[in-house]
């Protein structure tokens, strides 16, 4: 039977599992939107700006680990769509994007709202389709989903003339896809297993850093057996977050530029550096030149592309994470390493971070804590980006994976709320908690009125300390506290929240916390709370720019109070 272009996609979309798209419509994507009230089974969900549809994507994905999907006509619904696109690109999340285009006779003549958008988005995609037939549309959709998901993920765009949405063909889904120029490594090279394996056997002093790879792959308890079967120490990279219990007791947090001291402090002293699944970017390197300067390095990865691009390396292993641990662990002896646990506990004990300072005011650390243990741990927690994002970060305990949500690479303000929205939809059954400033949520404030019509039940906390917090902090250490264009106005958010028929709180007081929290919780539907914090706290451990990442700058020591952060397994 012959099925239409936008049939054949929606078609394609339910072979591939797709349940829910966000998405803006608009002319050229017309044929598209018209088509889907014939296939009840797939939800769309109308965003109130296209990079809300995106960042919810990435959001659903990361969440549930699958692709997600977002919609938008051409031109500048189009453009929308690249901040989004290029965030789940630099994090490495599965999104297919859908755009209109126009007709085919009219592409490259400067038609209304036509813009090249495959070429725009050629630097921040796995790739990128402009589909000119309408026959070859179900394998181009089999053909994104399959390279959106597999080896190192990514987003994949594919652009719909509209007449191609309209003519009609075949419909066949293919049972296999054919890329011969797309390999995925997998096992890794037997020698180079047999080498890393032998460092690890014979390290005095390793340690593990973890990224999101380990995530990506699922490998949680290949992570957790090489740990404990070598007794190595497990810190993390900020989107490692989460692929090691946080209370396990050989985890060390996150380590650089806002890391925890005794994570910076053993990345200084190890002897073995085990990296798994992440980059070396510079956010965890610090000055490269000191990065790690007594150890050997094994590095773990799918992508080929990422082994000694920042870092040099001793024993590169290119292949799937999961897969590797599992083949290394065969040859990995039971250690014990003593003697260098007892080094990392002495810097915790000199260089806490995750306790609270004696204050009078509000400080968002406080409020944290709070929200982790309210929940228990147990929310998906979705951040924007800024001074909240680092103290979530530190603050708040993740225990497992897919809980701890953020923008990492591209670090994209006005992320958080669309991203929980993605997230709240695809685990209905999890509490999910926003945690936002008061810049960062004030870029997609407007996805307010989305959370209402779907009913999708986000809490939010908005982290509000009259300031573009982060840059702020930068300009009061490294520009002489010159705020230039960093004060900024902000709404009354209750009130706001009200106006989107949202149900809202202020806090000022330390008191005022948990029952807020709690209320929120309590509450059937989507909440937000307001909470007015100390207007110039700073993030601390912070690396100062050019600096090694042991020479970090902390609170003074007598402000400290202590707090128990981990349990034993």
């Amino acid at each position: 039977m012959k099925k239409t272009g936008a049939q054949i996609i929606m078609e394609s979309l339910i072979q591939e599992g797709v349940e829910v798209m966000f998405g803006f419509p608009g002319g050229y994507i017309l044929p598209f939107y018209d088509t889907l009230p014939q296939y009840p089974q797939l939800r769309h969900i109308l965003v109130r700006h296209e990079q809300g549809a995106a960042h919810a994507a990435d959001g659903y994905a990361r969440a549930t680990g699958k692709v997600g999907v977002c919609v938008a006509t051409s031109g500048p619904g189009a453009t929308n769509l690249v901040t989004g696109i290029a965030n789940a690109y630099m994090d490495s999340v599965p999104v297919v994007a859908f755009t209109g285009q126009a007709t085919r006779a009219f592409i490259g003549k400067d038609a209304f709202q036509e813009i090249d958008i495959s070429g725009i988005t050629l630097p921040i995609t796995k790739h990128s389709y402009v589909a000119m037939d309408t026959a070859t549309l179900a394998r181009t959709v089999k053909e994104a989903f399959y390279i959106a998901r597999t080896g190192r993920p990514g987003p994949v765009l594919i652009d719909l003339p509209r007449d191609v949405q309209l003519d009609q063909a075949e419909f066949s889904y293919p049972d296999r896809v054919n890329l011969p120029g797309y390999k995925i490594p997998t096992k890794g090279h037997p020698t180079q297993l047999k080498n890393a394996a032998k460092l690890i056997n014979e390290a005095q002093q390793p340690l593990i850093i973890a990224g999101r790879g380990v995530v990506i792959s699922g490998a949680f308890e290949e992570l957790k057996q090489l740990a404990e079967t070598a007794q190595i120490p497990v810190i993390t990279t900020l989107l490692g977050i989460g692929c090691f219990p946080e209370n396990h007791v050989l985890s060390y947090g996150m380590a650089g530029m806002h890391g925890s001291g005794y994570a910076n402090k053993a990345l200084d002293n190890t002897d073995l550096l085990i990296a798994i699944g992440m980059r070396f970017d510079d956010r965890v390197t610090g000055k490269i030149s000191a990065f790690a300067p007594h150890a050997k390095i094994v590095h773990i990865d799918l992508d080929p592309a990422e082994i000694g691009k920042n870092v040099p390396v001793h024993v590169p292993i290119v292949g799937d994470v999961k897969a590797v641990l599992q083949a290394m662990q065969k040859m990995i002896e039971s250690t014990q390493h003593i003697d260098w646990i007892k080094r990392l506990e002495g810097w915790r004990k000199q260089h806490p971070m995750t306790e609270i300072r004696d204050h009078s005011g509000l400080l968002p650390q406080y409020i944290i804590r709070q929200l982790y243990e309210a929940t228990g741990g147990e929310a998906v927690v979705v951040t924007g980006v800024g001074q909240h994002q680092m103290w979530t970060a530190q603050h708040y305990l993740f225990h497992e994976p897919h809980t701890f949500i953020s923008s990492g690479g591209l670090g994209t303000m006005g992320f958080g709320l669309p991203a929980a929205m993605g997230a709240k939809v695809g685990r209905p059954d999890k509490t999910v908690w926003c945690v936002d400033g008061d810049g960062s949520i004030q870029m997609t404030i407007q996805e307010l009125a989305t959370l209402v019509q779907d009913k999708i039940a986000v809490k939010i906390a908005v982290i509000n300390n009259g300031y573009l917090g982060m840059v702020r902090q930068w300009q009061e250490l490294f520009y002489e506290r010159r705020y230039i264009a960093t004060p900024i106005s902000c709404p009354d958010f209750v009130r706001i929240a009200e106006a989107y028929c949202i149900a809202g709180r202020r806090v000022t007081q330390r008191e005022e916390v948990r029952p807020a929290i709690e209320q929120a919780m309590a509450h059937d539907g989507p909440f937000l709370i307001d909470f007015k914090v100390e207007p110039e706290e700073n993030v601390f451990p912070m690396v100062p720019p050019g600096a090694a990442v042991g020479e970090f700058i902390e609170f003074p020591k007598k402000e400290v109070s202590t707090w128990p952060r981990r349990s034993t397994p």
